[in-house]
């Protein structure tokens, strides 16, 4: 297995090795860390005149960036409402607006380069409620048109059903401009055009040590040192050898995804929207159809990084809750990525002290964040461009150590099981309206297919342990969620 995991994009993409480096650099700014953020700050700096230097401990994109679920959606992590409270409408206005700036940065730099393999696909996404609560959707997207200004529409039970058929969903918002990529590609082809501007990025390089004192600052790497003018740390929870104090920051969240086997008509007949969807606020589930007829679907979460052929099956499991017509279907792919949540769920963007520049923490929601931050701190050091401050009040929070990862794996299976219950409620409520009415039940097509069966390239193996350790018990346990009587990013 590579670097990038068994992911169905590390099996499409083209991502050619660079070298480490080998000889001194001296240069205006040099970038640790070469994920979207890093390589996004690259590029602005070269286009405008700047020597760039990038250093990657691995490879570029090897993580986070290149294995999301690929939804280049607006906003932020952190509530809009919560926003709004800690810096007011006209603030938080201006911030939406940057988030929507990133993503039109990630789509006009597929077009302007004709990236190879970036797969855009602009057709929305749909962030789909499984409760009956059709007025406080209806609300939200009300709220979103009229304090952020975005494009936003409500969508009625009926018509998210007519799009996506199961009776686990009601009614939606649906963000018509949104749309998705192939992470890994897009890194690529970002890297490409990055260096056709004269930057250079070396991978296998990570920076051991820093001095950032005087006006050039020094990078120690393994092989050879850094001289720059400026330095921006674009790194996440991998950065701690190097920076603990900003790793410890940062919650280190893994979430595990798989792509399934091709499933032909049986996936057409189920899901007719050509989007991407998330039917959970947290990690269960986000998913879209890729290379036409593939499911990309991606869920759970802990606070280690855990083996994703363990959650494979309830992975699965949750494909068949929601669309029962689709039960036999089968896993061709699975892969993890862990990013780093901040404590308040907004990225962490600034300057740290004079001549040293952080981008991070962008909470499963990076692939619009990362370019906006990328930009934004480009221009920060070549413009004086001041929107950067935007970010000040988000800023660098202690996310706990030990405790704060358990605190945050607690309220992920509480939430969970709230979602469930919720839900199953939700349902049972529709059922017994129905059935007053005279209506008859809601009904699932039946699968219009054999089972798949899958050859993989990177196969997915469900392994059974003699002896489980404590970490693979807590993996059972992340899939645990008891279930009631009557599913669960962003990378």
């Amino acid at each position: 297995m590579s670097v990038y995991g068994g992911s169905l994009y590390a099996a499409q993409a083209d991502v050619p090795a660079r070298p480490p480096l080998t000889v001194e650099a001296d240069v205006d700014v040099c970038v640790i860390g070469g994920g979207l953020a890093g390589l996004t700050t690259a590029r602005e700096l070269a286009r405008r005149g700047w020597s760039v230097v990038v250093l990657e401990a691995k490879r570029i994109a090897w993580n986070a960036s290149g294995r999301n679920t690929g939804m280049v959606i607006p906003g932020f992590a952190a509530d809009e409402q919560a926003i709004v409270e800690r810096v007011g409408s006209e603030h938080a206005r201006a911030l939406w607006a940057l988030s929507e700036q990133g993503a039109e940065y990630v789509r006009t730099t597929i077009r302007e380069t004709n990236m190879p393999g970036a797969d855009l696909v602009e057709s929305g996404w749909l962030q789909v409620s499984k409760q009956d609560n059709d007025a406080a959707v209806e609300r939200a997207a009300a709220y979103l048109a009229r304090e952020f200004g975005a494009e936003v529409e409500y969508w009625p039970t009926g018509r998210v059903r007519a799009a996506l058929r199961s009776p686990r969903y009601f009614s939606a918002l649906h963000f018509p401009k949104a749309f998705s990529i192939n992470p890994l590609a897009y890194a690529q082809g970002l890297a490409v055009a990055a260096e056709a501007m004269g930057v250079r990025i070396f991978e296998n390089t990570p920076a051991l040590d820093i001095d950032p004192a005087g006006v050039r600052k020094r990078i120690t790497t393994p092989q050879a040192r850094v001289r720059a003018g400026q330095v921006v740390f674009a790194g996440g929870t991998h950065i701690g050898p190097l920076m603990p104090k900003l790793a410890a920051t940062l919650v280190p969240v893994s979430s595990y995804v798989i792509a399934t086997a091709p499933l032909g008509d049986a996936l057409r007949e189920a899901i007719g929207f050509g989007g991407s969807v998330s039917d959970s606020a947290l990690f269960d589930n986000h998913y879209r159809v890729v290379n036409g007829d593939r499911l990309l679907w991606a869920g759970r979460c802990t606070l280690w990084e855990g083996d994703p052929a363990r959650f494979t099956k309830s992975l699965l499991r949750d494909i068949c809750r929601t669309f029962p017509q689709l039960r036999d279907v089968k896993a061709e792919y699975s892969w993890t990525g862990t990013l780093g949540n901040t404590v308040h769920l907004m990225p962490q963007i600034g300057e740290t002290m004079p001549g040293v520049w952080l981008v991070s923490g962008f909470n499963g929601h990076g692939l619009n964040t990362t370019a906006m931050a990328g930009e934004i701190v480009a221009r920060a050091i070549t413009d004086d461009d001041p929107r950067w401050r935007l970010f000040s009040p988000f800023e660098l929070v202690w996310a706990g150590g030990t405790l704060g990862k358990a605190t945050v794996q607690a309220f992920y299976y509480a939430s969970r099981t709230r979602e469930k219950i919720d839900g199953a409620l939700s349902r049972r409520r529709e059922a017994e309206k129905r059935k007053k009415e005279g209506l008859p039940p809601l009904e699932v097509p039946a699968p219009s297919m054999a089972p798949v069966e899958a050859a993989p390239s990177e196969p997915v193996v469900e392994e059974k342990p003699k002896k489980r350790s404590r970490k693979k018990k807590a993996e059972v346990a992340a899939d645990a969620t008891p279930s009631p009587t009557l599913p669960d990013a962003s990378q």
